[in-house]
């Protein structure tokens, strides 16, 4: 029986399908396991893998303690739980028989200590269940930018959008990069409003110019009625 591989992607699929199904596929505990090496378990569970890598709980004997795939392989079919076979017992050693002398007092014979008998098996190591840590809360991400002329404000945590882009007024958006003491962060801010400053006071004397220009015809249809 080799136990040498550990479980693969689609053996682990086929481990939660047979668990959905009622059934508690047996496996082999590989040498990554230790002195557990050989032995045959039930898988009675398989937890959350991203929470610790050790998410395939094994069933064997009294115990139920999660593993790492590295840890198991499939067990063949026809294996049962394989125990250690029992040492022989010392043999005691022979006392001999008392003697007998006419006329000499009896010694009484020393007491002989039993042999002490190592036992025969050892039982399998507990493994330390290693503390799970909780997960945190998904991290948070403010997103200010600048794009066609406005400013727009976005929040998202992990995967979850919190408030989609909308529209903020520039001396807002130039209170929030204070708040950022990044060198040239500031600045490229000022340039761009600096710019759009530019450009706004330009467009508004072309109006005046175009208003100035629609009143003076005013003036004239006045004078001539």
């Amino acid at each position: 029986m080799d136990a040498g591989q550990g479980l693969s992607t689609s053996e682990v699929q086929s481990i939660r399908e047979a668990l959905a199904a009622g059934r508690k596929p047996r496996v082999v505990f590989t040498a990554a396991a230790g002195q557990i090496a050989g032995q045959v378990g039930q898988v009675i569970e398989l937890t959350d893998p991203e929470v610790s890598d050790e998410f395939v709980v094994v069933r064997f004997g009294r115990d139920e303690l999660p593993f790492s795939p590295a840890d198991l392989a499939v067990a063949p079919k026809g294996v049962t739980r394989r125990v250690a076979e029992p040492k022989p017992e010392p043999e005691a050693p022979a006392v001999a028989a008392p003697e007998f002398v006419l006329d000499t007092p009896r010694v009484p014979a020393q007491r002989q200590e039993e042999p002490k008998v190592e036992p025969t098996e050892k039982p399998p190591a507990r493994r330390a269940v290693k503390a799970v840590k909780p997960k945190g809360p998904a991290g948070l991400t403010v997103t200010l930018a600048y794009a066609d002329g406005e400013w727009t404000v976005a929040a998202q945590q992990g995967s979850k959008a919190l408030a989609k882009p909308y529209v903020v007024k520039p001396a807002e958006a130039l209170k929030m990069v204070a708040l950022v003491d990044v060198p040239g962060v500031q600045e490229a801010v000022e340039q761009i409003l600096g710019t759009e400053r530019a450009e706004a006071e330009q467009q508004a004397g072309k109006l005046r110019a175009e208003l100035a220009e629609i009143e003076a015809r005013l003036a004239e249809l006045r004078e001539a009625r």
